[in-house]
């Protein structure tokens, strides 16, 4: 209440629109359809403040800090975060799917057999995929949206202007003003999120219907209730560890988290998540270098989904799948899961490619397809939770988070 007047907050204003959306998409579904260009505008809107943000924003951190020694500390922190991350995702996915048997049972109905045949012709290369890192025409990549060919180019960048000393200057301050702008341009933005969220959520129930989550709300439960462990696992670990209380973070990243589950776009919760980071303590370099990694190496909850899907598909049709197997075909998706962000249809592949090669029928993916956007969203959301506990994580690892900071971070949550 501000001066005599309910004013609403911005979460709670995408919340409604979340809730509003479903309804509308339940009870008029011919007109929801029809939203979908208003969500996809919005999404568009979000997606060309990333490419700008993360590149300036990269050459501010590295070369206002000028310490390379620092930077390769930072790579090898994250990657070791993210391994242990990806793994623990990976063994809750497979016991949760152990458990529940989500697969068994389940009726084979007609569906979607073209989009099966599009994913079983696709396989990621990882040879060609790890030569791709390094971009040949960084307009290009900026043009595609390439996050780890943009992160490639913007650290080599960053690392000459700080290297060059002095005659780099003119070149930081442009960087740091880029950044300043593209953060206002954000909050601009933002103010349409209640709108788009309610046309993106209206379009999904309008074409897809509450009913189709009858037949597979056994795959739904469980890939939410999985979800919901790893990340109180991974809460916890991190807790015990590096004595933060995540409580507060997941309440400063209310915002970025609600935009993730709603649109199902980890670029679209990118630039919030990184200022909500930014105003709970952590440095500017670490979030602008940890948070775009991590939204290619770190995909926690896609690798937990991809593991899940793979043995539901193995359930549904009966086949005998022992834990010898699934333990080899973890080893497989911790290479595969890695560094495709940016292909699209990235889950829908990789569980394609691990279907096929463990000899499961690559058909059984036509099964979830139905409900992979109510998945997505949630496996989005994890991602986001992710990647900026990794960045919190990182950034005590370098004692760039002090007690203090944090006590001021957990003051603020009470505040806003």
């Amino acid at each position: 209440m501000k001066n005599g007047k309910w004013k609403l907050g911005l979460t709670t204003q995408i919340f409604l629109g979340l809730i509003l959306g479903v309804l509308f998409g339940h009870l008029f579904p011919a007109l929801a359809v029809d939203l979908k260009p208003i969500g996809d505008m919005f999404i568009r809107m979000i997606k060309m403040i990333v490419v700008p943000l993360i590149f300036s924003s990269l050459i501010m951190g590295i070369a206002g800090t000028g310490d390379f020694k620092k930077l390769g500390r930072l790579g090898l922190k994250s990657i070791i975060w993210f391994e242990a991350a990806t793994t623990l995702a990976l063994v809750v996915g497979l016991t949760v799917v152990n458990v529940f048997e989500p697969g068994q049972g389940l009726q084979i109905t007609a569906t979607d057999a073209a989009a099966v045949t599009a994913a079983s012709k696709k396989s990621i290369d990882m040879s060609h995929m790890l030569i791709n890192i390094v971009p040949t025409n960084v307009v290009d990549a900026a043009a595609r949206g390439d996050m780890l060919q943009i992160i490639m180019f913007s650290v080599f960048f960053g690392v000459a202007a700080a290297a060059v000393g002095s005659k780099g200057e003119p070149v930081v301050k442009v960087a740091v003003s880029i950044a300043e702008v593209m953060f206002q341009f954000t909050s601009y933005v933002m103010r349409l999120a209640p709108i788009g969220v309610f046309a993106l959520i209206g379009f999904t129930v309008g074409k897809f219907g509450l009913g189709m989550l009858v037949p597979l709300a056994k795959l739904i439960g469980s890939l939410y209730f999985a979800l919901i462990v790893f990340v109180l696992l991974v809460l916890t670990i991190a807790s015990l560890l590096i004595r933060v209380n995540f409580f507060h973070l997941l309440r400063a990243l209310k915002e970025p988290l609600l935009i993730a589950f709603s649109t199902a776009s980890s670029e679209a919760a990118l630039p919030v998540a990184m200022t909500k980071l930014e105003k709970f303590g952590v440095p500017k370099h670490i979030v602008t270098f940890v948070l775009p990694t991590g939204y290619t190496f770190n995909l926690d909850g896609s690798t937990l989904y991809s593991a899940l899907a793979v043995v539901f598909i193995a359930q549904v049709y009966n086949i005998d799948f022992p834990l010898t197997t699934q333990l080899l075909m973890v080893l497989t998706l911790m290479l595969s899961t890695k560094g495709i962000a940016a292909v699209p249809g990235a889950s829908l592949i990789v569980i394609a490619g691990t279907a096929a090669a463990f000899g499961l029928p690559v058909e059984g993916i036509a099964i979830i397809l139905g409900v992979d956007r109510i998945l997505d969203m949630a496996r989005t959301a994890c991602n986001l939770i992710g990647n900026c506990i990794a960045s919190v994580v990182v950034a005590r690892w370098e004692h760039e988070l002090p007690d203090e900071q944090l006590a001021v971070a957990y003051a603020q949550q009470y505040d806003d």
